[in-house]
């Protein structure tokens, strides 16, 4: 940042990215700062400005040292400030940026006479985490598994053991126990995460209801996928279709390996195909039929958003839109700390439910290299009509768009 370009930001004001400060400020005040932008996505505390922007400039004895003594005394986990002065800013004042990046160990807390305090940034204000966002903070960071936890009110009863016998022994090609010996059910699939003990209690595991459960959207009505077909390019009320998905993500096999009853990926491929179109051309005398959209590639997709959805965020479905020009597919939950789309195209992997990408490889739905959207889904449409899908973060989601001819 240079003078003019800290000039401009001082005259716009403080905003989700920028909080001016006297440096005579507490240190626990400054610390919150601190904390609800680690917390958000970063931004600067500009130290000798008043809030209405005039430059008042520091007075602070060592005023370096003292930021990086807050941020490492005040701030759990510590943090490593990056302080720039601007000397002479304005005759016979100093300006001191403090730049906090947002933070690669989140949640972090205001640490002050005992207790801990979450805050976020929201706006030019800061306020504390709710229990939501605390909650997918952890997880994002990797320090919560929230695949792991017990599915509220569920029980074993509530897991379809047609489909628990169908994996252990047809896709695993290994032995199940009986249908009366429950215990060992219990014992097997805690072992393998599926259920989770405590106290006296087995319960499954959010993942395990969602690859298993007879009716995951009783017991977590995140689960499912909304789909939705308009007439136009845009949203509107009078959608053609409106279809609410739901089940399992594991399909039930015959013997040779044909799905007997659909999981949810393969309902929402249904769905995808039911709402598109084909059309056939002649080459060589032959009758070829093309997809709207590449299966490949819709499937890729699908799975993607299905196994690596923020489940913690309630009350949404994964989404599908099928719109004149195009399809889009939105995954709640933004993408993990480190994973950026730059990453996602050059083939970065990432397994946010790491028990879901297990089970859904077993089954043949999960690239074994894990590097799907880079091997498939962008070469894919490359080779359909020339485009690339394309990835955005609206809000708390990850979307994909797919372009179909009518865009180009």
């Amino acid at each position: 940042m240079n003078r003019y370009e800290l000039r401009e930001v001082i005259e716009n004001g403080e905003g989700s990215g920028v909080e001016l400060k006297r440096d005579e400020v507490e240190p626990s005040d400054l610390a919150k700062e601190v904390v609800a932008f680690a917390n958000f996505a970063g931004g600067v505390i500009i130290l000798g400005v008043e809030d209405d922007g005039s430059v008042f400039g520091t007075t602070r004895p060592n005023l370096e040292e003292w930021v990086a003594e807050l941020c490492r005394a005040s701030v759990d986990p510590p943090l490593i400030p990056y302080v720039e002065w601007f000397r002479e800013f304005e005759p016979g004042r100093d300006l001191a940026v403090v730049r906090i990046l947002t933070g690669p160990d989140k949640p972090y807390a205001h640490s002050h006479k005992g207790r801990r305090t979450y805050l976020i940034r929201v706006g030019s204000t800061n306020r504390e985490a709710t229990t939501d966002e605390l909650q997918r903070m952890f997880q994002a960071a990797g320090r919560l598994l929230y695949g792991m936890k017990p599915a509220p009110g569920a029980g074993f009863d509530d897991l379809d053991q047609r489909r628990l016998r169908n994996y252990f022994e047809d896709v695993l090609d290994g032995d199940a126990p009986s249908a009366s010996d429950t215990s060992q059910w219990l014992e097997l699939l805690t072992n393998v995460d599926l259920m989770v003990r405590e106290g006296e209690v087995s319960a499954p595991t959010i993942d395990g209801l969602l690859l298993f459960g007879r009716n995951p959207k009783r017991h977590l009505p995140q689960s499912g996928v909304r789909g939705l077909v308009f007439a136009g390019e845009g949203p509107d009320y009078a959608a053609q279709a409106d279809e609410d998905l739901r089940g399992p993500l594991a399909p039930l096999l015959d013997a040779n390996g044909e799905i007997v009853e659909a999981g949810l990926v393969d309902q929402a491929l249904a769905f995808v195909q039911r709402h598109t179109h084909s059309s056939a051309s002649l080459e060589g005398g032959r009758r070829i039929d093309r997809d709207q959209y590449p299966p490949e590639v819709l499937r890729e997709l699908v799975v993607n958003a299905l196994v690596h959805r923020d489940y913690s965020v309630r009350g949404v479905d994964v989404g599908m839109s099928v719109f004149t020009d195009r399809l889009e597919v939105v995954s709640p939950g933004r993408l993990p700390n480190t994973v950026t789309i730059e990453g996602l195209r050059d083939g970065v992997r990432y397994a946010r439910n790491q028990t879901l990408v297990n089970v859904m490889r077993d089954y043949g739905y999960v690239d074994f290299r894990g590097m799907g959207l880079r091997t498939k889904a962008i070469p894919g449409m490359l080779a359909h009509n020339g485009t690339q899908p394309e990835f955005d973060e609206p809000g708390e989601s990850f979307r994909v768009r797919l372009l179909n001819e009518q865009a180009q």
